[in-house]
């Protein structure tokens, strides 16, 4: 899935990533508005682990997400 959709379409993921790093505390996931870069960096700081961990960490969520149906009106 490519991550613009995960940052566009953040709120939809939250949970799925408060599910993986279940560390990260709610306000962290708010705050990063799905910014790969913000997160990444979240993770790294909470979990103690190097830049390339981090993002082989994301890029392994990431990889796991499903596209979102879109919400109908």
């Amino acid at each position: 899935m490519n991550w613009s959709n995960i940052e566009t379409g953040w709120n939809d993921y939250k949970a799925n990533a408060k599910q993986q790093w279940s560390k990260l505390s709610d306000q962290q996931l708010n705050d990063t508005h799905g910014k790969r870069e913000y997160l990444s960096t979240k993770v790294q700081e909470v979990y103690a682990l190097s830049k390339d961990e981090a993002e082989r960490q994301i890029s392994d969520w990431q990889s796991k997400q499903m596209e979102k149906p879109a919400a109908r009106s």
